[in-house]
């Protein structure tokens, strides 16, 4: 069922949010400074490309750098993709078979708003003894 949700989800807009999110780490890479921030595009790219199947979790220990470069994500473009993303899960759950499409959609938000410190692991991946997957 992943593969076959994951095929329609490349169609109908996986495409083209994975190549933004690649262009926009691209685009990080060239101006030095921002190059966090485009492994965090690239990281999140992968997952708009194919996100059935995958989970975010936080990379464990404490991350002060990530805690700023999430600050300075978040108020530059998190806030935008995040809304770019609760539209877009809007117009794909008219249709009684966008509802998955919506739903792995909205899962995107939490990754779009604060990237960095976060993994993404496959959903059915190893879990610790208190159940948390790693």
């Amino acid at each position: 069922m992943r593969l076959i949700l994951n095929v329609i989800w490349l169609i109908f807009g996986g495409l083209w949010l994975a190549l933004g999110y690649f262009l926009a780490g691209i685009i990080c890479f060239v101006l030095i400074i921002t190059i966090p921030f485009g492994f965090a595009a690239f990281r999140i790219g992968m997952y708009a490309l194919w996100p059935f199947g995958s989970t975010v979790v936080d990379k464990p220990g404490v991350r002060p750098g990530a805690v700023v470069g999430n600050v300075i994500w978040l108020v530059v473009a998190g806030i935008w993709l995040a809304i770019g993303h609760v539209l877009t899960a809007i117009a794909m759950a008219i249709t009684i078979i966008g509802i998955p499409l919506a739903i792995a959609n909205l899962k995107l938000i939490p990754v779009s708003l604060l990237p960095l410190g976060k993994e993404i692991v496959p959903a059915d991946g190893p879990q610790d003894r208190f159940g948390v997957r790693r």
